[in-house]
């Protein structure tokens, strides 16, 4: 069995709607992205942890999808998949409780009715998708192009 580590972290200063920080990833890939309460809740440019999670379910799913292709026979040529996560409000805080996955790919000599099974094993084996898959409401909408 291999196990992996992958860090990242965040630094925050003051309280939760003034105060500011910034998140990074130990690969320096994310460098000291600053985020607030308005680039979270708001309307204000810049990242957000909800934005992140979506971000990680898009390029994890994508590789579980082209792997299951793979697996089953398929050559993909490429696979484009874009995550929306849903935060509401709820009794003064807030709670993500949806992810809706909507995925474009372009595999030739593949009929729809293969492809959409096919995306259904990718969820089942994509493993941002199972952390995920418990606890809020997942949503695919995938089609051939």
């Amino acid at each position: 069995m291999t196990t992996i580590n992958r860090k990242a972290g965040a630094l925050w200063s003051g309280d939760s709607r003034s105060g500011l920080g910034t998140i990074s990833t130990e690969s320096q890939s994310l460098a000291q992205l600053p985020y607030n309460y308005q680039t979270r809740f708001g309307e204000q440019a810049g990242t957000n942890p909800e934005e992140l999670i979506a971000a990680a379910h898009a390029a994890c799913f994508s590789m579980a999808l082209a792997s299951t292709l793979k697996k089953n026979g398929f050559d993909p040529k490429h696979t484009d998949t874009n995550a929306t996560c849903t935060v509401v409000s709820k009794n003064g805080g807030y709670e993500i409780t949806r992810m809706q996955l909507h995925v474009r790919a372009d595999v030739p000599n593949l009929n729809n009715a293969t492809f959409q099974k096919l995306v259904k094993e990718a969820d089942e084996g994509c493993p941002v998708s199972n952390l995920l898959r418990n606890q809020l409401d997942i949503k695919i909408d995938a089609m051939l192009i």
